[in-house]
């Protein structure tokens, strides 16, 4: 049997249809409380994706949400951030209490601001749910104080400066989010560099095959085997080692590179195939680009 595809919620009038909630007070833009969600029986929370942007901050539990291939319980203060065309599902929802706020934005919103120029910026938007933003007692204040005064400024009638307010509201929110996910990096500093220990082996593994690669190591092939997304291991790398994730590995091939010029026989156009380069020449400019040297030039320091 065809498996149903994910229910499209194109407008966040029709989520606060859905939700069994008043229509809102903007057609872009809508703070809700988590309090007053109803997901009833509908089969659309199995599977569902929405055109807008949406900021949880949330504690308490209220069923088990589905994003990419995990299951979370949110039984904790966390915020996190999805962008338009993620899917998700929600299943056992329960009655247990739930408080906070989720905000929800059309893209139209920022497009002709600043914002809508930089969003792209916050690699948030791409993390997955279980990377989600553990907050403080004293971040969470901040950040539902935010929501709030939005909430208060939709509530307003619409004039010539509403929407200039509401866009600086929610710029000022996601410049906080920025900092305290950087707070977070340095507070689990021996989990990251877990982490960052954990590539370095999976990558050292992976060059050192005896077989001929299938290409080079990419961002997304470690982030899946990290069980993390590629922005966040690139944040985390960022944050631990002042490189991306896309530097820190051709770093570390270029090194492997360094290792086999200066140690076997192979030619350059073997070690660029041992390494995954399709082609010797993309090697040849990559190791000039990262050491100022070609590989021959390299070669012969040891001569």
């Amino acid at each position: 049997m065809k498996k149903a595809a994910p229910y499209r919620i194109d407008s966040i009038s029709e989520l606060h249809r859905l939700f069994g909630l008043p229509k809102p007070d903007h057609p872009l833009i809508s703070v809700i409380d988590f309090e007053l969600l109803k997901f009833g029986n509908s089969e659309i929370w199995n599977s569902f994706f929405y055109d807008f942007y949406c900021v949880a901050c949330k504690k308490g539990y209220s069923g088990k949400f589905k994003y990419g291939q995990g299951h979370y319980d949110f039984d904790e203060g966390v915020m996190s951030f999805t962008k338009p065309g993620q899917i998700f599902s929600v299943t056992e929802v329960s009655d247990d209490p739930v408080s906070g706020c989720m905000l929800v934005f059309k893209p139209d919103l920022i497009r002709h601001y600043e914002l809508g120029k930089v969003i792209g910026n916050y690699g948030f938007f791409s993390y997955s749910t279980a990377e989600a933003l553990h907050l403080s007692e004293k971040e969470d204040k901040i950040i539902m104080t935010l929501l709030h005064q939005m909430q208060d400024e939709l509530k307003n009638n619409i004039d010539h400066y509403s929407q200039d307010l509401i866009v600086s509201h929610l710029d000022l929110l996601l410049h906080y989010a920025k900092r305290f996910h950087n707070r977070q990096f340095l507070t689990r500093s021996a989990v990251n560099n877990d982490l960052v220990a954990k590539l370095e082996e999976l990558l050292d593994n992976y060059l050192r095959r005896d077989a001929t690669h299938p290409g080079l190591p990419t961002v997304n092939m470690f982030a899946e085997k990290l069980h993390v997304s590629p922005n966040y291991l690139s944040d985390l790398l960022k944050n631990s080692t002042g490189k991306n994730a896309q530097t820190h590995i051709q770093e570390f091939v270029i090194d492997r590179a360094k290792e086999l010029l200066s140690t076997t026989n192979l030619s350059v156009k073997e070690i660029a195939y041992d390494l995954g380069f399709e082609y010797p020449q993309s090697f040849s400019t990559m190791f000039k680009k990262r050491t100022q040297q070609t590989p021959l030039q390299y070669r012969a320091m040891f001569n």
